[in-house]
């Protein structure tokens, strides 16, 4: 049962008493702190096996192996750590007291900050542990971003957080949700940041990552988290590191051929910049808790996979995220790349971005907004919107109020802004929402009005609406899971 008030030294107390826990601890970067809570809390010597920090490079590489990338603070080297850690456990203990031990291996890879504080502190944590003696392991890895303007507090909360961990792991396994709330246990968000956990093993077959990635924007432990299109979690720095982002936000519900129409002419209007490499270009596809609520309800967790399976069908990168402005959504792209971004919106979102309102609590209003999200290497491409009567609505006759028309022209003279060009007039005829309402009503030709692809997972799984009959497919598995759980 989930206690929020336990400590951290309780906690390191009782899985010091718990002789059936034992394990190796491999700590770089910023000190051996979660061994250290083991050790101060008593009772240490029933489950520590080995603590170990290979500082040098010379020496980490001698054990761990190399790094092609020359990056140490990374997802491989932790999981090399894991590796050659657990399976040291298993080699030497096993024989003595497999049989009776829930082995683990816990290893961090880390950098905190310097004498200077001129850097970015940050690091992965993983453990690797079994559930039942001579068992199958699992893993649990997250990637944390320490914020504390001291060195000794980073260390400090390191340390707490590898506690929070193996503790999760071995007593909220059954909960996911559960173990991923404990993990800021005796910590807060202006501490700590998480900005990607992965589950795997047999343990956790039911588990789904992506939700799991929800979760961490939803409790505030990060603003974004991203996955591949594959569905796989990625961690935002490494996904992004000397890559150029081309974002489209948007509900999303479904992805419509205007959305297809506004990537493709988009993107090639974005590579073709003359500070853009193609090759280098990821296509994001932007979800924000915002947008996955329906009518301020809570989130229908079903909804959002529904969403995502169909982008990532698509070749997409998804990310999730807690960013309402445009300029916070920015500054974040910003410190993920060096290199110049894009952002894909329609005219009714350039025109939210000019009001005015949404910037009353920044003292600098519009202009300090501004200043965050056209200083950056960031540039947008407006797609157009069919007014009602067919003419096409631009930036070459967006309408704004007089005092705001010449910081817009500021902008699109400065290349900031700039139209999509080439657009289908055919598809603009349709939002959203009036396809999302065909879909529900399964009006005839709707299909017409989705990628082909997207059209044939909408049916084949009943999404958004769809009508299905009591002899589809899905349907009756449905009917035949209900009747096999009474």
């Amino acid at each position: 049962m989930y206690d929020k008030n336990l400590g951290t030294k309780q906690k390191a107390l009782k899985i010091n008493l718990d002789r059936r826990i034992y394990g190796s601890f491999a700590e770089i970067g910023a000190g051996q702190e979660t061994a250290a809570i083991f050790f101060k809390a008593g009772g240490a010597s029933g489950t520590v096996a080995k603590t170990m920090s290979a500082y040098d490079m010379t020496f980490s590489d001698a054990i761990y192996g190399t790094e092609e990338t020359g990056r140490y603070v990374c997802e491989s080297r932790l999981m090399k750590m894991l590796h050659k850690e657990y399976s040291l456990v298993e080699k030497r203990l096993a024989e003595k007291r497999g049989a009776d031990s829930l082995f683990f291996a816990f290893a961090n890879t880390v950098v905190a900050l310097n004498y200077q504080k001129t850097n970015e502190a940050h690091g992965w944590i993983g453990l690797r542990f079994q559930l039942r003696p001579q068992g199958p392991h699992n893993d649990v890895v997250i990637h944390v971003r320490m914020l504390d303007n001291e060195n000794v507090l980073q260390q400090q909360a390191l340390g707490i957080i590898g506690v929070n961990l193996m503790y999760g792991c071995y007593y909220y396994y059954k909960s996911p949700e559960t173990l991923l709330r404990s993990l800021m246990d005796d910590l807060s968000p202006e501490r700590i940041e998480i900005d990607m956990i992965r589950f795997s093993g047999p343990d956790f077959m039911q588990v789904d990552n992506r939700l799991m990635s929800l979760h961490l924007v939803k409790n505030g432990f990060t603003d974004a988290a991203l996955f591949g299109s594959d569905g796989g979690v990625l961690q935002p720095s490494e996904a992004f590191y000397k890559k150029h982002i081309l974002l489209m936000r948007g509900r999303l519900r479904p992805i419509t051929n205007v959305h297809i129409d506004m990537i493709d002419n988009g993107s090639a209007q974005f590579k073709a910049e003359p500070d853009v490499d193609p090759d280098r270009v990821r296509l994001v596809s932007e979800l924000t808790l915002h947008n996955l609520k329906a009518d301020d309800r809570e989130i229908d967790e079903k909804d959002f996979l529904d969403r995502v399976d169909i982008l990532c069908s698509l070749g997409h990168m998804v990310m999730i995220s807690n960013f309402h402005e445009y300029y916070r959504l920015v500054a974040y792209i910003s410190k993920l790349t060096r290199l110049k971004s894009g952002l894909l919106l329609g005219i009714p979102s350039l025109q939210d971005i000019f009001e005015e309102s949404h910037y009353k609590s920044l003292s600098g209003g519009i202009l300090e907004s501004f200043a965050t999200l056209f200083s950056r290497k960031v540039k947008l491409f407006i797609y157009p919107t069919l007014r009602k009567d067919d003419t096409i609505y631009n930036c070459e006759n967006f309408t704004l109020p007089e005092h705001l028309r010449p910081l817009f022209q500021y902008l699109l003279l400065n290349n900031k802004i700039e139209d999509i060009r080439n657009y289908n007039r055919d598809h603009m005829r349709w939002t959203t929402d009036q396809v999302l309402a065909r879909i529900k009503r399964n009006e005839p030709g709707w299909e017409e009005l989705v990628p082909e692809n997207v059209a044939q997972i909408i049916k084949d799984n009943c999404l958004f609406g769809f009508p299905c009959d009591v002899y589809h497919p899905k349907v009756v598995k449905q009917i035949h899971e209900a009747v096999g759980n009474l």
